[in-house]
């Protein structure tokens, strides 16, 4: 795995962690879930990409 790809994996892992920390401690928000989506969407994207 290149270094930008792990890099995006660090930080959407990282990003759940705190999204699911928010959530528990404070409340759901739809928009950080949105975001956290859409972050692992383009980690998955460029891990597929960087796999061809």
């Amino acid at each position: 795995m290149p270094g930008s790809a792990k890099t995006m994996a660090a930080l959407t892992v990282g990003g759940l962690v705190l999204v699911t920390a928010y959530t528990v401690t404070i409340g759901s928000n739809g928009w950080l879930w949105f975001t956290w989506v859409v972050l692992g969407l383009a980690t998955i994207g460029a891990l597929v990409a960087r796999g061809t």
